[in-house]
C-alpha cells in the first residue's frame, strides 16, 4: 500500500510538471491559449449576378414594293452585263476572258469578303476596262433590313477592300443582296455616293439551270436597256460560263452591249 501511495504521488507530479489532463482526455500545454468557438459568421461565397442578354434589335419588314430610285435599265438602247458574287478564282478569270474575246465589258458587283481574298482578280477586272460594284461584305440577304449603323459599317467595310486591292478605283454602284431593298439601305448607298443597281433580266443561274435555259431566258426577257444579272461566284457558275458565248453573241447582235453610265 504504501508503495503504491508513493508512485501516485510520483504519478501526480509528472503530470503537474507535463500539462493538466483536460476533460475528454485532450492534453494541452501548460500556459497554452485554450480554442474558442468562433461567435463571428462565416464570410458567405458572393454568387456572381447573371450577365445581361444583349438582345438584337428585330429586323425591319421588307416593303411590298421595289422602293422608288433603283437603276433598273440603261437608259440607251444597248443592254448592260452584270455579274455577281465574286470574285472567284474558279469562274471570274473566264469570265473576263469571254468578256475580253467579245470585246465587251461588264459590271462586277463583288462581296466584300472575296475582294479581300482576291485582290489580284480585283485589279484584273479594273484593268480590263470592267466597273465594280458594291455587294455587300458577305451577301447578307437581310443586310437592308437591319440598323442603318450595321449597312453603313457593311457597306463601308466593302469599299474599303476594293480600295485596298485597287486604290483610286470608283465605287460606282451598289447592289443589295437578293434584291431586298428598302428605303434604309438605298439612302445608305447613297450616302457614300453609291447608285442602287437593281435589273430587269433574271435567268436565275443561280438556281443551277442548263446552259440552255439561261441563254434562252435572256434572249426571252433582253429588251432595250436591259440589265441583266448573271453570276460570276457563290458557287459552280459552269452552266453561265458555258451560256455566255451564245448569250453574249444574241445580245450584240440585236441591241449592242454597253458599260454602265
Amino acid at each position: 500500500m504504501q508503495a503504491r501511495a508513493a508512485l501516485a504521488a510520483v504519478l501526480a507530479v509528472v503530470l503537474t510538471l507535463a500539462g493538466c489532463a483536460q476533460p475528454g482526455g485532450t492534453i494541452h500545454a501548460t500556459g497554452g491559449v485554450q480554442p474558442t468557438e468562433s461567435t463571428t459568421p462565416p464570410t458567405p461565397t458572393p454568387v456572381p449576378s447573371p450577365r445581361p442578354t444583349r438582345t438584337k434589335p428585330p429586323l425591319r419588314p421588307l416593303p411590298t414594293q421595289l422602293p422608288a430610285g433603283l437603276r433598273r435599265n440603261t437608259g440607251v438602247r444597248p443592254v448592260a452585263l452584270t455579274f455577281d458574287d465574286g470574285p472567284s478564282p474558279t469562274w471570274t478569270p473566264k469570265v473576263l476572258d469571254q468578256l475580253r474575246a467579245a470585246k465587251v465589258t461588264a459590271t462586277f458587283c463583288v462581296v466584300g469578303y472575296e475582294a479581300q481574298r482576291h485582290p489580284d482578280l480585283i485589279r484584273r477586272i479594273v484593268r480590263e476596262g470592267h466597273q465594280l460594284c458594291n455587294h455587300s461584305w458577305r451577301h447578307d440577304l437581310d443586310l437592308a433590313r437591319r440598323p442603318v449603323a450595321e449597312i453603313r459599317a457593311d457597306l463601308t467595310r466593302t469599299n474599303r477592300a476594293i480600295q485596298a486591292a485597287a486604290p483610286g478605283t470608283p465605287v460606282t454602284f451598289y447592289r443589295q443582296p437578293g434584291g431586298r431593298w428598302t428605303a434604309e439601305v438605298l439612302a445608305v448607298a447613297k450616302d457614300l455616293g453609291m447608285r442602287p443597281l437593281h435589273w430587269n433580266v433574271d435567268p436565275q443561274d443561280w438556281d443551277k439551270p442548263t446552259a440552255a435555259t439561261i441563254a434562252k431566258r435572256v434572249h426571252s426577257g433582253a429588251r432595250p436597256g436591259a440589265i441583266v444579272l448573271l453570276h460570276d461566284g457563290g458557287g459552280d457558275r459552269a452552266a453561265t460560263l458555258a451560256a455566255c458565248p451564245h448569250l453574249i453573241s444574241d445580245l450584240k447582235r440585236r441591241y449592242g452591249i454597253a458599260r454602265l453610265r
